[in-house]
């Protein structure tokens, strides 16, 4: 793995911690200024409470990322890997339950 694949891991992991940290107040924020029941007032202040929040804590900004090149595309979720990567373990027997179809 190459230091930029690296540091694209490390700010994905960061932005994950953030973003989980951050969950409550940004759904309390999103959801007080979309409720049309509440003064104008109060969902403009939820609006720029929600947007002084950092950029990194939403969840739109978290990419699932392979955990061996930091591949962030067509990486299987499940097992938090490139399709490249999973190719290769799989066929050389290193992934359990995972084997070669044949029929």
């Amino acid at each position: 793995m190459s230091v930029s694949e690296e540091n694209a891991n490390i700010r994905d992991h960061h932005r994950r911690v953030l973003a989980a940290r951050f969950e409550l107040q940004r759904k309390l924020y999103k959801s007080m200024y979309k409720d049309a029941s509440l003064p104008g007032e109060l969902r403009e202040e939820s609006r720029f409470k929600l947007s002084k929040l950092p950029r990194n804590s939403s969840f739109t900004r978290v990419r699932n990322r392979c955990i061996f090149t930091g591949r962030g595309r067509a990486v299987y979720e499940v097992f938090r890997m490139s399709r490249i990567v999973f190719r290769e373990l799989a066929s050389k027997g290193m992934l359990m339950g995972v084997k070669k179809a044949s029929w």
